[in-house]
């Protein structure tokens, strides 16, 4: 009794803490910084992304010694890792660049920062009270973390239990983690409100209700076909999407970050630019919602489907652009921002001006539940969001129809499908888990000669990797030397022997190194970085006995 009364104070614990946190970080990015960078003269409004994004880039490059700008990422695949990485002295680095980011108006938001504090908090708690949690999932209070802190950003405090349970996974949820979520999530959300208020983030009172009040609108049939149609039009906008993102942090691993942070800067300030051309001085690609602008302009009547479409890329673009340059922040709300245009155009073409306003919410549930694969989460998001149920039903029916149209796509990178057994875990580790670097190669003028004597027999390695001042070249194994007279060894290199197996790339998980051996009917494969440049080999028998490679390394 006395470990589950202090299990509960634990839980707690974690809002608490997490709740504060987001507090201050909520304090610095948005209320010191973006409302007055909202406010500035355009010339300032067009440096200010570009700016928050380069602080950001060089805070993790300096003081995080080149750490990766992800965050609420980081609490999904700490999530399926043996032993989470997250460390509380990384918050002194990853929180600064998050509030820099997003208080220059970058095009992201604060909860990829909020959720990232609170899993860090719960798993550096859980991990110093190991002896409280011996019988307990080892991730419940890194998940309680994730719902505390999208709880308190939100003040969506049932939104964010239902996040942190769904987004681990596409079509799962995690498990024996329920009550910790509840628990934290509520703390979390009553310590953020008591300094920002309970006000919901959306205000819905005016599409919903007349001028007396008495006045509720609500969706006929012809409204809910509408909705599917939000659905299908949401799904592929959010698939579109997940192709932009990921290859957005492609560039970012591979191009050089000043780089990246000049072309940031150019694009993000050029998007300004243009929206204020374009929409009447407001700077609607700025900022996670622009300082509900974007909110104010989609629900005002008269905008053409042109315009909205085109807010709609550019808003894209400039997440994109933000994160690809390296800025810090979550897409929980630019996709929430997507929707609310998607619904809109639908609106358009679909409904009458009675219930033209309702769309837009309708879209929200439906773009973020197809881009991050969270059904539940998003229909109620909407509904805490704005205060209103009344949405609850049509954004069902949305979200159910944006589910199937974006297939297996994601903006998580590290989502799996749903809980999966002990060997289909294994095969979704990276090579690195059984790399050997320790390897003889060969150079492409041995002899065939030296090769098989003095190389495969007397090291008993049948196969010798063919590596030229570091690069890869292909391999020689010993009975391709059947091929020549034994008398003709001592003339022939090895680079005229050797064939050009296709090597497993650094970043390919097991299951596809696993296929590229067996495609080329070897038992073991090289290794090679995106340059080339050959690192190591992986080996069949490894990956079998890599129960055993793990266990020595965790004890190590």
């Amino acid at each position: 009794m006395r470990n589950r009364i202090i299990r509960f104070a634990a839980y707690a614990a974690v809002g608490v803490a997490t709740g504060l946190l987001v507090a201050v970080v909520e304090f610095v990015a948005v209320d010191l910084l973006l409302h007055d960078v909202l406010e500035a003269p355009l010339w300032i409004r067009t440096l200010t992304p570009g700016l928050g994004v380069l602080i950001a880039v060089m805070f993790l490059r300096w003081a995080g010694k080149g750490m990766s700008p992800a965050t609420s990422e980081e609490y999904i695949a700490g999530y399926h890792d043996r032993r989470p990485r997250l460390r509380l002295r990384d918050l002194a680095v990853r929180l600064p660049a998050g509030a820099a980011t997003v208080g220059g108006g970058g095009a992201v938001g604060l909860e990829g920062p909020a959720i990232y504090a609170g899993a860090t908090i719960g798993a550096s708690i859980q991990h110093r009270m190991r002896w409280l949690f011996r019988d307990k999932d080892n991730k419940a209070l890194m998940v309680a973390g994730a719902a505390a802190g999208v709880a308190a950003i939100f003040k969506a405090p049932a939104t964010g239990v239902l996040f942190a349970l769904e987004s681990p996974y596409q079509g799962d949820v995690a498990r024996r983690a329920l009550l910790p979520a509840l628990i934290a999530s509520a703390a979390s959300y009553v310590t953020f409100v008591s300094f920002f208020g309970t006000g919901t983030i959306f205000s819905a009172s005016e599409i919903l209700r007349g001028a007396g009040g008495e006045e509720i609108l609500q969706f006929n049939r012809t409204e809910l076909w509408g909705a599917a149609l939000v659905g299908v039009f949401a799904g592929a906008g959010a698939l579109v999407f997940s192709r932009l993102l990921m290859g957005a942090k492609r560039v970012s691993a591979e191009v050089a970050w000043w780089q990246r942070a000049i072309g940031g800067a150019v694009i993000l300030g050029g998007l300004v630019l243009l929206t204020d051309w374009l929409y009447d001085g407001r700077p609607l690609s700025m900022g996670p919602s622009s300082g509900q602008n974007i909110l104010e302009w989609v629900l005002e009547p008269g905008h053409g489907i042109g315009f909205l479409a085109l807010l709609l890329g550019i808003r894209m673009v400039a997440t994109t652009v933000t994160i690809g340059a390296g800025g810090v922040g979550g897409v929980f709300i630019p996709l929430a921002i997507f929707g609310l245009i998607s619904g809109r155009i639908v609106g358009e073409l679909v409904a009458d001006e009675s219930a033209l306003s309702l769309f837009p919410f309708i879209g929200l549930a439906a773009f973020l539940g197809a881009g991050y694969r969270t059904p539940l989460t998003s229909v109620m998001f909407v509904a805490e969001s704005t205060g209103a149920t009344e949405f609850v039903v049509p954004a069902l029916i949305a979200v159910a129809v944006s589910q199937v149209v974006v297939g297996g796509a994601s903006v998580s990178a590290y989502q799996r499908i749903t809980r999966s057994g002990h060997l289909e875990r294994r095969f979704r580790l990276p090579v690195t888990s059984v790399l050997r670097t320790e390897v003889k190669t060969v150079s492409p003028d041995m002899s065939l000669n030296d090769f098989v004597w003095n190389h495969a027999l007397r090291r008993k390695e049948l196969i010798g990797v063919v590596v030229d001042e570091g690069r890869y070249l292909g391999v020689c194994q010993v009975h391709d030397a059947s091929e020549y007279d034994r008398d003709t060894w001592g003339d022939v290199p090895v680079s005229q022997v050797m064939k050009p197996i296709r090597p497993a790339r650094l970043s390919m998980t097991l299951r596809e190194a696993t296929e590229v051996m067996e495609n080329q009917d070897l038992d073991q494969i090289p290794v090679t970085d995106g340059n080339g440049n050959f690192v190591g080999v992986v080996v069949s028998d490894d990956i079998v006995r890599l129960d055993e490679i793990l266990e020595e390394t965790s004890q190590g």
